[in-house]
């Protein structure tokens, strides 16, 4: 399967695919090899992300998937051969960092994790362009809190997808540095979420951010304008998305 196959399988699974298109893609999906394996694998994957937020792994659990987790860091990685095997190893490791960050018993849906992990799929639109009267920000906003224009510091943007995940509007822009390295930075509709359990606490510019590890994923949440903004990136440091999440770009 291409990219294009493997974002409508995400689509069919989470439901965000339009329902003229469900017929055509499923039976593409069921006529490619283990096409039907890989929808099952992405739809228990979407079932964990949305069970997620309101199960509270007993703390003993915790502490047996923290080992493990430690061990498979010392251990040398292994390319998978198959990518059904990929997307069923992304399942459990996605499964794995959600039951460590998420705050126990914390109520409703969606979670900053969840919404990182949405983010984590791609584009499926282009970006919007740069505002005309204010060049240092995009022609996208989610109730006022608009997209910064990153250009001029090497994050051009190039991508845009919106989802719903449980009446939420989770808005995220695609950013692609010269080096390839691409961000994504959501804004989450209406009242903030909850802060992620766990994570590790700054400041800069005064603003208070936290930050989490998803994956090969850094994810950096802080809020604006009552509203919660999400970003996340791979092989991009810590510090980088901190300073691009204050204001304060040391890029």
């Amino acid at each position: 399967m291409g990219k294009r196959e493997i974002a409508e399988l995400a689509m069919l699974a989470d439901g965000s695919l339009p329902p003229d298109r469900r017929a055509e893609v499923e039976a593409r999906i069921a006529a490619a090899p283990g096409g039907s394996a890989l929808l099952e694998n992405e739809r228990l994957a979407v079932d964990a992300l949305r069970g997620a937020a309101t199960v509270r792994a007993p703390a003993s659990l915790r502490e047996r998937i923290a080992a493990e987790q430690a061990r498979a860091g010392r251990a040398p990685r292994r390319r998978r051969a198959q990518l059904g095997g990929a997307l069923v190893g992304a399942v459990a490791v996605l499964a794995l960092a959600l039951v460590l960050i998420l705050p126990g018993g914390a109520p409703g849906a969606p979670s900053v994790s969840q919404a990182a992990s949405l983010a984590s799929r791609g584009a499926t639109s282009p970006a919007p362009p740069a505002q005309a009267t204010r060049r240092s920000t995009l022609a996208r906003d989610v109730d006022e809190v608009y997209f910064p224009n990153w250009a001029g510091i090497g994050f051009t943007a190039s991508g845009e997808r919106v989802d719903r995940l449980d009446g939420r509007l989770l808005d995220t822009i695609y950013y692609t540095a010269r080096g390839g390295a691409q961000l994504a930075y959501t804004i989450v509709g209406g009242s903030a979420l909850a802060q992620p359990g766990g994570a590790a606490l700054s400041r800069l510019n005064h603003i208070e951010l936290r930050s989490i590890a998803l994956g090969d994923r850094v994810v950096v949440t802080w809020r604006r304008g009552g509203h919660t903004c999400i970003l996340s990136g791979a092989h991009v440091s810590d510090s980088v998305l901190l300073h691009l999440a204050a204001g304060k770009p040391s890029v």
